[in-house]
């Protein structure tokens, strides 16, 4: 189990990433749906989490990849490879 925080310290709008092995991004959408997927761009290393969140999207803001919050699927190129979906939620303690 992957240990997040209390779902009231990640406000809709607002992602975090857990150092798990590898790691973890979970995005709060403004529409109050939780998501996880890994962490690490597969056109280039870096952090998902600094992304733009839109809908169930979120787009690695150096060169405009998009990902699918739900499934990890590319929704926009540089990116040649979907991200990783993790096999277990994170789980988030009540307020």
């Amino acid at each position: 189990m992957h240990k997040a925080c209390p779902l009231s310290e990640l406000a809709p709008g607002e992602a975090l990433r857990l150092d798990s092995a590898p790691p973890i991004a979970v995005f709060h959408t403004e529409d109050g749906k939780l998501s996880a997927i890994d962490d690490t761009c597969t056109h280039q290393d870096a952090s998902l989490v600094d992304g733009y969140v839109e809908d169930c999207r979120v787009e690695w803001p150096l060169h405009a990849s998009r990902f699918n919050l739900q499934t990890g699927k590319i929704d926009a190129p540089p990116a040649k490879l979907p991200v990783r979906t993790p096999k277990e939620a994170p789980t988030f303690l009540p307020a």
